[in-house]
């Protein structure tokens, strides 16, 4: 690549110089002649005075003195002078073939034949006594450039073009390579990183050395690989986890049936309850990971139809009393008189709103208070659970929502639950099109807030981390 871009900016120097130096010597051209035309027309101007004042001196035309200002005509000029009455006097040029003073004679420029664009101006030599002659110019549209200085200017403006492109040339190419170095090297140090990275060496980094669009690829490089770690880190413990929420369950099944076999234990109705209890939790878990799995799929489908959240969260409430009551809880619960109508599946707002009050039970401190409050808007209903309690660090919030992630670690299932729901109250609101939001402060209380679109198409959205 760094070949490539070494040469790339070569060509465009050369090709961008080349037109350049073309577009400065035409234009120079141009202007050169265009100043050596002006330069002859001011001489044609002076023309008239110069030949009266040689006619006045010696009182006739001399061809001496004739010959000397045809010399200094300009190149492939040439001056056709009569008397009054249309006579002849002599034609001048500054030709090689110089001045030919006669009645009926001619002079032959070398260069005539070569200028095919010609201009005439008619001029008019005056004196004391009226009008001596009348002086026809004939001469190029387009001064070419004969005199050789002229052409030797031009040379030394041409050379010192070519030096100062070549010069630019040459810097243009050392820039060239240091860039094109400068661009590829953290392209490299990336390029190794990312297959450091592939072997599974999730520590790797790479320095920022700039805050260019390379320096902003490196960035956003350290921080894919610190969401690998993260993620890496996540199933790690999801393994650990599922292990440990599967283990624990069948361990006791296990116990049970032992017992049953070496007669330590009755096969009663309490000891077969025991059991049925722990298989129930087997079969919740199952399910929870089922539907949370189907819902990051994007396979999870809703059942739309017009939910009233005011009776359903009546309902959710009602069937959590008794756990309330048991742990001495204030209960607020504050609704409109009217429905609060949206569009949405039933059975899995029921699930996101038992899940989010019974996690307002489960971590208030007994005494403390849950207040639940019901709103809406023309477009949104928005629902707020509020339970006083330990709170959530802020390190903890971005993470409540990953599967199986528990603030304290310390906390079983049985004071912790399985740590996926509240991940499936998040993919569940994200399938509505709706918002979840968490205000935290340790130690005093939590606040989750759900935001509902009370119209929901059936397309499955992308799914949005949510806010905190």
């Amino acid at each position: 690549m760094r070949k490539k871009l070494f040469l790339s900016t070569l060509i465009i120097s050369l090709i961008t110089l080349t037109f350049s130096m073309l577009a400065v010597n035409l234009v120079f051209q141009q202007q050169f002649s265009d100043y050596l035309t002006k330069t002859n027309e001011a001489i044609f101007e002076q023309l008239p005075s110069r030949l009266s004042a040689l006619y006045l001196s010696k009182g006739t035309w001399d061809a001496i003195y004739l010959d000397e200002v045809s010399h200094s005509l300009p190149d492939g000029t040439i001056v056709t002078l009569t008397d009054p009455n249309g006579k002849l006097i002599a034609t001048l040029d500054n030709s090689m073939g110089g001045m030919m003073h006669s009645q009926g004679g001619m002079s032959m420029g070398m260069s005539a034949s070569s200028i095919t664009s010609w201009k005439t101006k008619t001029l008019t030599v005056t004196g004391t006594h009226g009008i001596l002659a009348t002086a026809l110019v004939r001469y190029p549209a387009t001064t070419p450039i004969l005199n050789p200085k002229d052409v030797l200017f031009q040379s030394s403006v041409f050379r010192s073009l070519l030096f100062a492109g070549g010069l630019a040339l040459l810097f243009g190419m050392i820039l060239s390579y240091f860039t094109s170095r400068r661009l590829v090297a953290p392209l490299k140090r990336l390029t190794l990183a990312a297959d450091r990275i592939g072997q599974g060496q999730l520590d790797e980094r790479v320095t920022v050395q700039a805050k260019d669009e390379v320096g902003q690829l490196a960035t956003a490089f350290n921080a894919m690989v610190d969401n690998l770690n993260r993620q890496e880190t996540l199933r790690k413990q999801f393994t650990a986890d599922i292990a440990h929420e599967l283990r624990t369950p069948l361990t006791s099944i296990k116990s049970y049936i032992e017992a049953f076999q070496d007669n330590v234990l009755p096969a009663d109705q309490e000891n077969l309850t025991s059991i049925h209890e722990e298989i129930d939790r087997l079969v919740d878990l199952s399910s929870d990971l089922k539907d949370l799995n189907v819902a990051e799929m994007g396979a999870l489908s809703l059942s739309l139809e017009p939910v009233d959240l005011k009776h359903l969260l009546d309902k959710v409430i009602h069937s959590l009393q008794p756990l309330i009551q048991e742990k001495e809880l204030a209960l607020s619960w504050n609704a409109p008189r009217e429905s609060v109508t949206t569009s949405g599946d039933g059975r899995l707002l029921t699930r996101l709103f038992y899940n989010l009050v019974h996690n307002a039970y489960r971590y208030s401190n007994v005494g403390g208070q849950i207040a639940v409050a019901l709103t809406q808007t023309s477009d949104f209903a928005e629902i707020r659970i509020k339970n006083t309690g330990g709170g959530i660090s802020k390190d903890d919030l971005p993470f409540i929502f990953e599967r199986f992630y528990r603030a304290d670690k310390s906390r079983t299932r049985e004071t912790g639950g399985s740590g996926i729901g509240l991940a499936l109250v998040h993919q569940i609101t994200v399938l509505h099109r709706g918002t979840i939001t968490v205000q935290s402060s340790v130690g005093q209380n939590t606040e989750f807030i759900v935001q509902l679109p009370k119209e929901v198409s059936a397309r499955n959205p992308s799914i949005k981390k949510p806010e905190y």
